[in-house]
Formats: structure tokens, C-alpha cells, sequence
């Protein structure tokens, strides 16, 4: 229970009630499905042939004898389910079982009913109303009976079923919240059946029901509230735990009374005049018990916040006070180890005598209080701190005695105070020209700042010494006051100095900052048209010019009014930042196009790298921040380095397959810090626990050394299962159907090859596997008997020192290996089954092979016919049809193959050979018609 109990408080999420509260339905239908199956009562019917006319039915006395036992079987039949039903009752004490037990009821009577209206029962009551009408008039008195009983089962379901959501939530809902929402919606709807309902409408049935309610309640709220758990959960929680069920147990009351003023009041309806005592007794009686346990942990809170460190820090006594708040806990050890309910009502006599043994501790703790009090101001830590423990004390119910010892103590909390005062002075004054600023502080608003907050320190104390105005009305009072208001004046004319010399420096410096050009060109010693590769565009943006917009929102939050021109950059930030970003941008990409290019690249491109420059002159020439253009020379730049990225991008195929695993890297990299730093916080978790439990801190006790021993195997366990589990389902990834990456075929001459090439992919695959396992380096291992992770060793003749991590020992598990095996073996499968796929395309290898001058000389001395080229000619042709109906693309496991490059290649050489031999046949025919042309002229001349 305590379980179940703890789970419940914490909360889940609200898909918990949707999901219980459905597995419960489908539950249902099953048991009911079952009983149908199983114990439904079936009306027998004769095996006789009662298709035959009324006359010859009739005229069989056999027939008439054997419907006649027939009829009068149902009429038993029916009248023994009427009455087994009539005994039956709810099977649990919740509405739900009342829900149910109607359900079944109507299952039952309603499975009865359908097998009346079956065509072969009618034929037989047809028969024996002629035969014997007696016999079906009995029957149709029980039937009648039955109908009654069915109606009044079908019409219960149907009212119930519009409760059963708001039972479902008593049961099973998420929290008290979700049963305090449901409560008044509950009651209108038992409103509304009381209303309509032709059977719930009456005492007996609506009293149980409600009881039954009650009881759901009151099971709800003990089962959560269990006073043997409750004060083991931090007492916020189990206040509100309490609360909470308190609220239910008393708006269960009250919504009943609502609707009973409700009723009464439309003055048309019945009353509900119902068993007060049946419906409220036990809930009354809990959630007097629920006011009590709330009295009981606000009583320790009292306690725990007047001996809390405040206290500690004031009087420097903490052994003290300790040990009386262990005297505090042991307060409620009675309570956890009641050896009775305290919610059964008969137990109230026993509950009594717990509570005053409670009281009478509760007033000897607060008599030590007093005399512990009395000692604990003779020194003061902080005037603060022991001021606002003053007044907490001031504030304490039932010690009067305790707040006027009290008030005799602020003399000493005003000296202390003189002494605070000096000490911040003396900081002040040491730290005052090279004050420590915050991250992200600009230096003038951070002095600032610091200033203040030292300021504030006292100014704090002092106006929470305004919530007692004797204390500054006394002499030593008004001393003090005297004495803070001196180094505050102090205070004040530091920062105006620092706020005007700030304010004439930056009207100078920035109409200058702004003039200035929005880039600036880098060792540029030739022309802007040398190709240089080490011409470099740096943003000029001055980091002065950052600092002034700082300082004029810092400063402007600190109440200054900052000069105009200062206003309106800062006014401008986010733009201007816009445009720094967006020019970085360009310029990263600039760079990063340029270092990309290989020399060789660099000098094909070098035309257009001349105009990529010419577009971005403009921003070092004559733009500068003050210019309305520069979004749109950002754009410009931006749009002509994009047309220069596409140019370069063919350079840069390989490394499709590099994104791919640095992807993956990027992702292991993310869990495993995420991990690492989890496992970080185990050293000092267990820490923690060795100081509640041994109360030590070393993070080496010896008691604990098993523990440690313990978690450092449960580590280990989960980073050989992670291990080897990433392993699997890579393994899996590289076997799987889904393609991870893609890889070209391109023809290489005279081979076909993948680019990247196989030992390529081969290697980052590999690499992949390794990065797998080396991520346990991540894990420091602890050192013996203690949570500590072992210090880096130096070791001899190595430069980098030795980490003992959990790496030495995941790495030689055989599993790993194995499974690293699998791995190497499935990539080499795979690299494989592409070589073989791209075997076929080994058909066309004749296509560049061969020397297509050579071959075609050799053809041509053939003299071949017009036949012999159109052969050939067609062949060629066929090759580029085929090839254009092949698959371009083929997934093969993680692989996506995509062999459009290599099929445009096969197309251009047979294309290429197309065209050899048209060349070919153009020449061999201009020979052939230059010759007849010569015959023709020879046989005209003859003529």
C-alpha cells in the first residue's frame, strides 16, 4: 500500500486514468462475454420438422405432447433465472460493482428475451395457442414478468452508465484533484437519475448507492493518506495530500446538501431525506481525522522553521540545535506505528489518547525552546538573520513569554548591524577602481551594480528594521542609521562619476564607430583582382561599439537617462546584430568556399571568384552602419556566393557518406555527455547518503565499500549492455531495408567503381564501431572501497596519462569483440553485394575498352554494306535504350546506390560510338556517290 500510495502523490501522466480506465471496460466486457458464453440458459427446442402446415402440426399428437413439455420447460427455465437474479447482489462495496451487477443482469434477461422472438419459438407458441391456450398463457404471464424485470435492468444500465465515468474517476483518477473536480458533476448526474429514473427514484435504491459512494471515498482517501508512510514524504506534499483529502471528504457533504437545496427549492421534485448518518458518519469522522494529522505537521513545520538555519547561522550552535529537532521527529513515531486504524470510528477513544500524548510533548519541547532561545543571541552572526528570526519568533503561536524575552535582544542585532556596515565599507573601497562584474555585465553598469548590491545589503537590514519602530527611535538606533546613511552618500557619488565619465566618452566615441565600413579586407598587398588565396573579409564591427549599446540598456535600467544618440544605436541593436550576423555569415561561407577549393579548383574558378569579390567590394569600400543598404548587400552577397557554392559542390560528393557517420558521432557525442555527467553526480548522490546514513562526507566509508562496489558493477552492467546493444542494432541497420546514405557508381576507366570508394566506406564504418566503444572512456572508474574517480596516471615513456576508465575492460569483453566481428563481416558483405550488382554493368565494358579508332579503321576496311552499319547502328542505339530503362537507383541494405552518373557515362561512349559510325558511314557514302558522280560523268563523255 505504501507503494501505491507514494505513486499516486508524485503523479502520472493523464494518460494513466484513460488507460486504466479502459483495461477496467474491456475487462467487463469480457467477464460478461464469458457468462454469456459459458452460463447462458438456452431455450430448448424439439427437433421436430415445424415447417409443415398448421392443420397437420395439429393433427400430431405426439407433436402437440412434445411442444406442450416444451412450453412449459421455458416457463421453468425463465422463471429460475427471474429468481437467481432476484438473489444475486453487487459484488463489492464500490458503485462500480453496482454498475456491473445491473450490466450483468441486463446481459442475462436480455439474452432470454432475443431467443423468444426467434421465427421457431414463435411457430411452436403459435401452435400450442390452438392446442392449448392455457399453457401459453402461463407462459406469457412469466414472460410478462420477465420483460418487466429486463426493462427494469436495461433502464438501470443506461442510468448508471451516464455515472460510470464519475465512478471510474473515484476509483482511478490521476489525483484528489481530478475527484474534487468530478464531485459536483457526480451529484448533478445522481440528481438527474433521481429525476428521470422509473427505479432509481426511491430510498432503497438510491441510499444504497450513494453509501456505496461513500464507502469509495472514504477507501480513497485512507488508501493515499496512510499515516505509516505520510510522515516519510517531505511535509509539503503530505500537507497538501491531507488538504486535499479533507477537501473531498467535506465536498462530498456539501455537494449533497447543495443538491438537496436544490431540490427542495424547485419544489417539484421528491426530496432526499435520506440516512444522514449511513452517508456522512465515517466521512465526517475521517476528515476530522485528516484536520488532526494536518495540526500534527503543522505543528513541526513551526518547529523546523524556528530551528532552521536561520537559527543555525545566528547563533553558531547547530550540535544544539540538532538535537532538539531529533526530539521533534520522535513525535510522530507513535503515529507511524499505530497498531489500529485511526480512520475506523470505532477506534476514536484510542485516536484521543495518541493526540493528547502529542500535546503534552509539543508543550515540553517549547519550555526547552525558550530556555535554548535565551542562550542563542549572546553572539550574532548576521543582524539580518537575527532580526527576521526575531520576528519569526515574534510570530510563534502560544509563546508569549518567548517574544517579550525577545524584543530585549535588538540592542545587540543594532551593534551587530555597525559592525556589517564597516565591513562593507572596507570592501567597498578595496574593490571600488577594479569591481568583480557579472558575466555579460559591461564595465560602467557592472561597477554599478556591484555598488548597489553592496548597498543594498545594508539598505535591507535597515528598512527591516522600519517593521519595529522603536528600534531606530532609540539612541544606539539612531547611531546606526547615522552611520549608514554616511557610507551610502559615499556610495551614490561613486556611481555618478563613473555614469559621466561614461557619457562623455561615448558622445565622442561613437559618430566615429559608426562611420566606419562594414568589413574590412586583409592582407591585401596586390590588386583586389590578384588571385591571392589569402585575401581575407573580417566584419567591422567594433567591439566598443557593442559595449556602448550594452551600457546604455544596463544604464538605462538603472534609472539614467542616457544620451540621444546613444539611445537611438541601442534602439537599433537587434538590427544591427541582424546585420552582423548575416555578414559573418557570408563571410564564413566565403572563406569556407575558398579553403575548400584545391589549387587546382581555385585556378578553374578564378573568373568567378573575381566577381564573388567584386559583389562583396561594396562592404569595405563605402558601406558603413549607418547605411540603409546593407540588408540588401547582405542579400546580394549571400545570393552570388550561393551561385559560387553550387559550383563547388560537385568537388564535394565524398563526403555524403562522412555527414553521415559525423552525424552520428554528433548524436553519441550528445548521449554520452548526458551520460557521463549523470554518472558524475553518482559520486556525490552516494556522498549524501553516506552523510545521512554514517553521517560522514568522505565518499570513502568503509561501511558503504560494498555499495560503492555495488553501483560501479551496475555501471559497468549498463555500459557493456549499451555496448553491445548499439553494436546489435547496428549491425541490424547495415543488414536492415532501410537506406541510410547513398553512394555513386561512377565509371572509372576501364574499371566501374563506388565513389566514395569501398575501403573508404569500409574504414568510416569500422571507425564507427570503434567510436562505439571508446565512448566507456568517458567513464572514470572509482577508486577502491571509496566513489572517487582515480586521478590520471603518468606512465612512462607515454606523453598522454592514463585514465582508468571502464574502456579497458568493456573492450576485451568476447561479446564485444564478437559483435564488432559481425559488424566488419555485414559491412563486408555488403560492400560485396554492391560489387556484384555493379558486375553487371561490366556488359558495357566494351563500350570504353576498346579504341574506338582502331576498331572503327578495321571495320571501315571491311567495306561493309549499308546492312553491316545499320547492325551496328541499332546495337548502339538498343545499348542506350537499355540503359535508360534501368534502375538508377538501388537500395541495398543502408545503402542507397545511385547509379545515374555511371549510366550517363555508358550513354555518352555509346553514344560516342553512334556518332563514330555516322562520321564512318558519311564518309564511306560521300566516297560511294563522288564515285558514281565520276562513272556518270565518264559514261556522258562516252555518249
Amino acid at each position: 500500500m505504501g507503494q501505491q500510495v507514494q505513486v499516486e502523490s508524485r503523479g502520472m501522466p493523464v494518460v494513466r486514468d484513460e488507460l486504466l480506465n479502459s483495461a477496467h471496460k474491456f475487462l467487463g466486457h469480457i467477464d460478461r462475454t464469458l457468462q454469456q458464453i459459458e452460463g447462458e440458459i438456452k431455450l430448448h427446442i424439439p427437433e421436430l420438422d415445424l415447417d409443415q402446415d398448421m392443420e397437420t402440426l395439429l393433427a400430431s399428437p405426439q407433436v402437440v405432447e412434445e411442444l406442450e413439455q416444451c412450453v412449459m420447460n421455458w416457463q421453468a427455465q425463465i422463471t429460475i433465472v427471474i429468481e437467481e437474479q432476484q438473489k444475486k447482489k453487487p459484488q463489492a462495496p464500490g458503485p462500480m460493482a453496482e454498475v456491473e451487477f445491473w450490466r450483468e443482469r441486463a446481459a442475462v434477461l436480455s439474452a432470454l428475451s432475443e431467443q423468444l422472438k426467434l421465427p421457431v419459438v414463435k411457430k411452436v407458441l403459435e401452435v400450442m395457442t390452438l392446442a392449448d391456450p392455457v399453457t401459453v398463457q402461463n407462459l406469457d404471464l412469466t414472460v410478462t414478468e420477465l420483460g418487466s424485470y429486463h426493462l427494469e435492468a436495461t433502464e438501470n444500465v443506461r442510468f448508471l452508465g451516464t455515472l460510470e465515468r464519475h465512478f471510474k474517476n473515484l476509483a482511478t483518477g490521476l489525483n484528489f484533484n481530478v475527484i474534487l473536480d468530478t464531485l459536483p458533476l457526480m451529484m448533478s448526474s445522481l440528481r438527474m437519475v433521481w429525476v428521470i429514473s422509473s427505479h432509481y427514484n426511491t430510498d432503497e435504491r438510491m441510499v444504497p448507492l450513494m453509501e456505496s459512494i461513500a464507502w469509495e471515498l472514504a477507501e480513497r482517501v485512507a488508501r493515499v493518506i496512510d499515516v505509516r508512510v505520510l510522515f516519510k514524504d517531505r511535509r509539503e506534499v503530505s500537507k497538501a495530500k491531507i488538504l486535499d483529502g479533507k477537501r473531498i471528504l467535506d465536498q462530498w457533504k456539501a455537494c449533497y446538501f447543495d443538491v438537496r437545496a436544490k431540490i427542495e427549492k424547485s419544489g417539484r421534485d421528491a426530496r432526499w431525506e435520506f440516512d444522514r448518518k449511513k452517508l456522512f458518519e465515517k466521512t465526517d469522522y475521517m476528515a476530522s481525522i485528516c484536520q488532526d494529522l494536518y495540526n500534527i505537521l503543522q505543528t513541526m513545520d513551526e518547529f523546523y522553521s524556528i530551528f532552521g538555519p536561520e537559527l543555525k547561522a545566528v547563533t553558531g550552535d547547530p550540535k544544539s540545535i540538532d538535537e532538539v529537532l531529533r526530539w521533534v521527529d520522535t513525535l510522530v513515531e507513535p503515529i507511524q506505528e499505530l497498531n489500529f486504524d485511526p480512520y475506523n470510528i470505532r477506534k476514536m477513544g484510542s485516536w484521543k489518547m495518541v493526540m493528547e500524548d502529542f500535546k503534552s510533548k509539543v508543550q515540553a519541547i517549547e519550555g526547552e525552546a525558550i530556555n535554548f532561545i535565551d542562550e542563542s543571541f549572546k553572539t550574532l552572526r548576521s543582524a539580518s538573520a537575527a532580526f527576521d528570526m526575531l520576528l519569526k519568533f515574534k510570530h510563534v503561536r502560544s509563546r508569549e513569554a518567548l517574544n517579550s524575552q525577545m524584543m530585549k535582544k535588538f540592542s545587540d542585532i543594532l551593534a551587530q548591524y555597525c559592525k556589517e556596515v564597516d565591513i562593507i565599507n572596507e570592501m567597498f573601497v578595496q574593490h571600488k577602481d577594479n569591481p568583480p562584474l557579472n558575466k555579460n555585465q559591461p564595465p560602467v553598469a557592472g561597477a554599478i551594480y556591484w555598488e548597489r548590491s553592496l548597498f543594498q545589503q545594508l539598505k535591507n537590514t535597515i528598512i527591516r528594521f522600519q517593521e519595529v519602530p522603536e528600534i531606530l527611535e532609540s539612541k544606539q538606533g539612531k547611531a546606526a542609521k547615522a552611520h549608514y546613511l554616511a557610507v551610502g552618500m559615499h556610495m551614490r557619488s561613486y556611481e555618478g562619476e563613473k555614469y559621466e565619465r561614461w557619457r562623455e566618452k561615448s558622445e565622442q566615441t561613437l559618430p566615429q564607430l559608426m562611420n566606419q565600413t562594414i568589413l574590412l579586407l586583409l592582407d591585401s598587398s596586390g590588386a583586389e583582382q590578384d588571385l591571392g588565396r589569402e585575401l581575407r573579409f573580417v566584419v567591422n564591427f567594433a567591439p566598443e561599439l557593442k559595449e556602448i549599446i550594452s551600457e546604455t540598456k544596463y544604464l538605462e535600467q538603472l534609472g539614467y537617462a542616457v544620451p540621444e544618440l546613444a539611445w537611438n544605436v541601442a534602439l537599433q541593436e537587434d538590427k544591427l546584430l541582424r546585420h552582423v550576423d548575416g555578414l559573418k555569415n557570408v563571410v564564413t561561407r566565403y572563406h569556407a568556399l575558398m579553403d575548400s577549393l584545391k589549387d587546382a579548383a581555385f585556378m578553374l574558378l578564378s573568373t568567378q571568384v573575381l566577381e564573388l569579390r567584386k559583389v562583396m567590394r561594396a562592404g569595405h569600400r563605402r558601406l558603413n552602419w549607418n547605411a540603409l543598404g546593407i540588408a540588401e548587400f547582405i542579400g546580394r552577397c549571400s545570393q552570388a556566393t550561393s551561385k559560387f557554392e553550387s559550383l563547388v559542390n560537385q568537388d564535394h560528393q565524398t563526403t555524403r557518406v562522412k555527414e553521415f557517420f559525423e552525424l552520428i558521432e554528433c548524436e553519441r557525442a550528445k548521449d554520452m555527455n548526458l551520460l557521463s555527467l549523470k554518472y558524475a553526480a553518482m559520486g556525490p548522490l552516494l556522498t549524501k547518503l553516506e552523510s545521512l546514513i554514517m553521517e560522514t562526507d568522505s565518499s570513502r566509508a568503509t561501511h558503504m565499500a560494498h555499495y560503492y562496489s555495488y553501483w560501479e558493477r551496475k555501471v559497468y552492467t549498463s555500459l557493456t549492455k549499451m555496448v553491445l546493444k548499439n553494436l546489435q542494432v547496428f549491425n541490424a541497420a547495415l543488414r536492415g531495408s532501410t537506406p541510410l546514405f547513398q553512394i555513386e557508381a561512377v565509371l572509372s576507366a576501364p574499371e566501374i567503381v563506388l565513389h566514395p570508394k569501398n575501403s573508404e566506406v569500409y574504414r568510416l564504418i569500422m571507425q564507427s564501431v570503434r567510436d562505439c566503444v571508446e565512448t566507456t572512456k568517458l567513464f572514470v572508474r572509482w577508486m577502491c572501497g571509496t566513489c572517487i574517480e582515480c586521478p590520471a596516471q603518468r606512465v612512462d615513456g607515454e606523453e598522454e596519462p592514463f585514465i582508468f576508465s571502464f574502456y579497458t575492460d568493456v573492450c576485451q569483453l568476447p561479446e564485444v569483440n564478437e559483435r564488432a566481428l559481425a559488424v566488419s563481416q555485414s559491412a563486408q558483405r555488403l560492400l560485396s553485394s554492391l560489387g556484384r550488382y555493379l558486375n553487371r554493368w561490366k556488359r558495357y565494358r566494351p563500350l570504353w575498352k576498346l579504341d574506338k579508332v582502331i576498331v572503327m579503321e578495321k571495320f571501315a576496311a571491311k567495306k561493309p554494306s549499308c546492312a553491316m552499319y545499320d547492325e551496328k547502328l541499332q546495337f548502339y542505339s538498343r545499348v542506350i535504350q537499355e540503359v535508360a530503362q534501368q534502375q538508377l537507383v538501388k537500395d541495398e541494405h543502408m545503402v542507397r546506390l545511385v547509379l545515374e552518373p555511371l549510366a550517363c557515362t555508358v550513354q555518352e561512349n555509346a553514344q560516342a560510338w553512334l556518332t563514330s559510325l555516322g562520321r564512318l558511314l558519311n564518309h564511306s557514302a560521300r566516297e560511294n556517290l563522288d564515285a558514281l558522280h565520276s562513272e556518270l560523268q565518264v559514261i556522258c563523255i562516252l555518249a
